[in-house]
């Protein structure tokens, strides 16, 4: 009987978790998308194409929205953004009575039309921004027109597209309204009329850097005077001199996106602008947790489905010592851990990448690839590779052998862990964040990056997961491997400013993918497996979020 209930117990540990584990991510991503996408319910959805520009126009669908006026907002998303990143903020006014437009800037999301200029020309590249802003704004006016308004709409802009909706608002007698989130508006100097742009809202995160609340502050300073302070409303909207600024609580420079005093705080600026009635109690997209349940789904489904994998090289307890006389077969002890501050232990191979990737690159051209920052990432991640690689085999580090007859079974579960990384987390990824869907012209960008990753991540699953690897080689590794990102900015913030933005996407994306890299690993026993799928999804993700230039 003992041995019945050992065998049971063992079933469950082996069979009966992951099937549990699986059932109940499969019930979170159920709910999580059944969530998010209820936000949309009551809407009429259009999306077309304005030349080259992908545009999604959200309208109330009742018989009573319909048939009085409703005003229009055109919704500009940030840098590396495209329009499904502001469809919280698009949504929650098409919600409440509003029609609200979105769309892809040149170079950005599923724009196949590049941003003209670049790092090397910002001038060309603000000139282009607002070509494409004053299209939107045209298309804006006529259909406020044709739903029987007068023409005039409002703007709101995230980060990058702040600035744009100022300048945009400054030339447009038609704005009656603008809302910047995250912004930063050097257009609005000292002597910068006080009723330009009309009628401004400044949302910044609590949790964003000191100096976006600071220049908040001196942007409104040109109407409240020297004692402005976030959470008051100066001016008039008669005049289109009001002006407010607020912190949403708990956010910062992507989750003020999501973030419910920032939607709140957005329409009723809107509603106040158009002189509609405050709702007292207002539908809003805060979609945060919706998105965390199902990220969450998509992560915890990974581990049942890793169990699936073949096991490749075999557990280090599995494996047998050679014999040289008759006798029993007994299991090799696992090799010694390294340890940290030897001159051959884990220190060196973990350091030594991070100081010295960004002086090299410190100084040299970069601009050899059409993908706005995406050329300085690539070099990083192959030359951070390399020197990993080169400072291991010195200090006599060796991989350890692919198993003979396995090399079917490695391809089998990296195109299996590729195939879940890139589509299980790509798909509702570009459904409700921002585009990840790769356009035709980015087909060899992609190769490109997929070149300069793969070298870091096979060096960095190799050394991490190895079983002589010092206790919490993976973290550090990671961190040493953003601080290197930061140095990197920090040395030459003019050219590398915009990467500071990414930095946070780039530690999510270590967490998730750090975790499937762990449970393939413990599955198949191969490191190459996960750093092969890592490299390819992080080389994709890049290659299709990171602005397109001419």
């Amino acid at each position: 009987m003992n041995g019945n209930r050992g065998t049971t117990r063992f079933a469950l540990g082996r069979l009966g978790w992951p099937v549990l584990v699986g059932l109940l991510a499969l019930v979170a991503i159920y709910a999580a998308v059944r969530q998010l996408e209820s936000a949309s319910q009551g809407l009429r959805i259009s999306a077309q194409h304005l030349g080259s520009t992908p545009v999604t126009v959200f309208r109330p669908a009742s018989a009573a929205a319909a048939s009085s006026p409703s005003p229009v907002v055109l919704v500009a998303h940030g840098f590396a953004g495209s329009q499904q990143l502001m469809q919280p903020v698009a949504i929650t006014l098409a919600r409440n009575g509003y029609t609200a437009i979105t769309f892809d800037f040149p170079g950005h999301g599923r724009n196949t039309e590049p941003m003209l200029g670049g790092l090397n020309d910002p001038d060309r590249s603000l000139e282009t921004l607002l070509a494409s802003m004053d299209e939107m704004g045209r298309f804006a006016s006529r259909l406020a027109a044709d739903d029987g308004g007068t023409g005039r709409y409002a703007v709101l802009g995230h980060s990058m597209a702040s600035d744009i909706v100022v300048r945009h608002a400054q030339s447009q007698a038609k704005v009656q309204a603008t809302a910047g989130i995250s912004l930063f508006a050097p257009s609005i100097k000292a002597d910068t009329p006080g009723d330009s742009p009309r009628n401004l809202l400044i949302i910044d995160g609590a949790w964003e850097p000191d100096m976006m609340a600071q220049e908040a502050l001196r942007v409104i300073s040109r109407v409240a005077g020297p004692g402005a302070q976030h959470g008051t409303t100066y001016g008039d909207f008669d005049t289109g001199t009001a002006r407010r600024s607020t912190l949403s609580p708990g956010a910062e420079h992507i989750s003020v996106l999501y973030n419910r005093a920032t939607l709140a705080e957005s329409l009723a600026w809107f509603d106040a602008a158009f002189q509609r009635p405050a709702q007292a109690a207002p539908f809003i997209d805060a979609r945060g947790a919706g998105l965390g349940l199902l990220l969450l789904g998509v992560v915890g489904l990974a581990w049942p489905l890793a169990q699936l994998l073949p096991r490749i090289t075999p557990r280090i307890t599995e494996r047998t010592t050679q014999r040289t006389s008759p006798g029993p077969t007994h299991s090799a002890l696992p090799p010694a851990r390294l340890r940290w501050w030897s001159w051959r232990g884990q220190a060196p191979i973990t350091l030594v990448p991070a100081v010295v990737t960004p002086l090299v690159l410190w100084p040299l051209p970069s601009e050899f690839m059409p993908l706005l920052l995406g050329d300085y990432l690539v070099l990083h991640f192959a030359l951070y590779g390399l020197l990993t690689w080169a400072v291991a085999l010195l200090l006599g580090r060796r991989p350890a052998h692919l198993p003979q007859g396995r090399l079917m079974a490695l391809i089998g579960a990296t195109l299996a862990t590729t195939a879940y990384a890139l589509m299980a987390v790509g798909l509702p990824i570009d459904r409700y964040v921002f585009n990840v869907h790769p356009e035709a012209l980015r087909l060899p960008l992609i190769a490109i990056m997929c070149a300069g990753t793969l070298p870091y991540f096979l060096a960095d699953e190799w050394l991490t997961r190895d079983p002589t690897a010092a206790p919490g080689a993976y973290l550090a590794s990671k961190c040493c491997f953003l601080l290197s990102l930061v140095a990197a900015i920090a040395l030459n913030p003019p050219r590398l400013f915009f990467l500071a933005i990414i930095v946070p996407a780039i530690l999510l994306m270590f967490v998730i993918y750090g975790l499937f890299s762990r449970w393939v690993f413990r599955r198949t026993g191969q490191a190459t497996v996960a750093a092969l799928a890592n490299a390819l999804t992080f080389g994709c993700f890049i290659a299709v979020t990171f602005p397109l230039v001419a």
